[in-house]
């Protein structure tokens, strides 16, 4: 299995080659030459197979450069019951009629990033030894990845971690699980601007070649394919749990920022996945919305990016995008270099043509938007009439996917975090405060290590050279 750019540069790498890189050289993102297909009798398998299992199937049939034996090692030690609270590691629970929650919270840090990032902490530590080398990953975070990166990093062999994140922007909860970490090889820094100068930080840092190479620069964003690759095995598991046999489809709900979870399902849709629908939800930054709606990708500026109590998802420039859109495009480079680079660079977006809009459609892709009131309403409903309690960000998606909902096709809902990281809202909500596990009832009271910075690339620079030795 070989991988190139979204963009130009059409050079063939393997799986060991692009872990440790995030951006391709034109700033491209990773994808495979082409998705492996799975058959019918492999669903068969594979339905009755545990979580470990199942993830090492469909990692081996893009991991080819890492010995069989090590590759299970790794993914089994990862996937267990003791880091994710159950067996079934994403078990799901109906909610109403037709509607399930896929939960994917049960890691360390109470989100969703944990499935991808405890199996990349792994995947880096392993990869790092077999070279001798060292690694500094520079990463940016709304609010859930950069903490699930940091507790997968932490006392790895080789890794530091530089983390950036919009200052003042997060949960409480979310601020205390990353700036509380006193390790030496996690540093956090808080950007003052929005997630997306963030992100552009990343970026632009990444695009420095010669400063990358020197420093060993390498991402753990969802722009790092291994990380999607991960994610791509639980819209199998969450499948499996909801269906009788494979002639059955479903559909999933997915809150989306910065596109990389719902491009998971994207992924495994082409891998032959029975899915029928794919609901993209927002929150008022509905930039993904509006581009699903119109066939425009607009992004917004710093000012234009809205607060709000899904905070992980207020992102106007989703990075992961551009792989789905190299799809929809029929994998044109030429033409997905000039979209993502000049175009946006002189345009602030771009819009595809009728013609290409209107293959949305066979990739499966629906959406919608959620507002504060929205998620107000969607939390007291599910707490009312199912005892269940959700987070804002899952309420989004709750919302959203009941706006899709299709008689025959269960709908799953992907859990994005627990509601104990989201206290004020749930508590705007209910009146009544989220319970938390009790390692964690007091975090907001630790001490707290990070530095704040100005929307400024060289200062970053300056503060990885200052800290890390070439």
């Amino acid at each position: 299995m070989k991988y190139i750019s979204t963009r130009d540069d059409r050079t063939e790498r393997g799986f060991s080659e692009i872990l440790l890189e995030g951006l391709a050289p034109d700033g491209g993102l990773y994808l495979p030459v082409a998705y492996p297909k799975v058959d019918a009798a492999t669903l068969e398998r594979w339905r009755a197979l545990s979580y470990a299992d199942l993830a090492f199937e469909i990692l081996s049939l893009y991991i080819d450069d890492i010995p069989a034996a090590d590759l299970k090692r790794l993914v089994s030690s990862t996937y267990t019951e003791a880091v994710f609270g159950t067996p079934q590691i994403v078990p799901i629970r109906a909610l109403e009629p037709g509607v399930w929650l896929e939960a994917l919270s049960n890691g360390p840090t109470l989100a969703f990033k944990d499935m991808a990032m405890q199996l990349l902490g792994a995947l880096f530590e392993y990869e790092l030894a077999r070279r001798g080398q060292t690694l500094n990953i520079l990463g940016a975070t709304s609010g859930d990845t950069g903490s699930a990166a940091e507790y997968a990093m932490r006392g790895k062999r080789g890794v530091n971690v530089f983390m950036l994140s919009p200052h003042g922007r997060m949960s409480p909860f979310q601020q205390a699980q990353m700036f509380s970490l006193q390790d030496a090889n996690i540093h956090n820094i808080a950007v003052e601007g929005v997630f997306d100068d963030c992100q552009d930080i990343v970026k632009a840092v990444s695009a420095d070649l010669e400063f990358k190479r020197n420093y060993r620069i390498g991402t753990v964003n969802s722009i790092n394919w291994a990380r999607m690759l991960a994610q791509v095995v639980y819209y199998f598991a969450g499948y499996f749990q909801a269906t009788a046999h494979n002639a059955q489809k479903v559909s999933f709900a997915v809150p989306s920022g910065n596109f990389g979870n719902i491009c998971a399902g994207h992924v495994a849709r082409m891998m032959g996945l029975p899915i029928e629908r794919l609901v993209l939800a927002t929150n008022e930054n509905d930039v993904l919305d509006e581009f699903f709606r119109t066939g425009t990708y607009r992004v917004r500026r710093s000012a234009e990016t809205f607060e709000t109590s899904s905070p992980s998802m207020d992102i106007s420039k989703a990075s992961n995008f551009e792989r789905f859109v190299f799809d929809l495009l029929g994998r044109d480079g030429a033409r997905t270099a000039e979209l993502f680079g000049p175009a946006l660079a002189r345009d602030g977006g771009f819009s595809i043509t009728a013609e290409e809009r209107a293959r949305i459609g066979s990739f499966g892709f629906v959406s919608g938007r959620s507002t504060h009131a929205d998620r107000l309403a969607t939390i007291r409903d599910a707490w009312a009439r199912f005892g269940t309690l959700i987070d804002t960000h899952t309420a989004d998606g709750l919302k959203v996917a009941r706006e899709h909902l299709q008689p025959g096709v269960p709908m799953l809902v992907l859990e994005t975090a627990l509601p104990a990281k989201f206290a004020a809202t749930i508590h705007e909500a209910l009146g009544r405060e989220p319970e938390r596990p009790a390692a964690l009832r007091d975090i907001e009271s630790l001490p707290k290590r990070f530095t704040v910075m100005p929307v400024d690339a060289s200062r970053v620079k300056d503060y990885i050279v200052q800290h890390v030795t070439a």
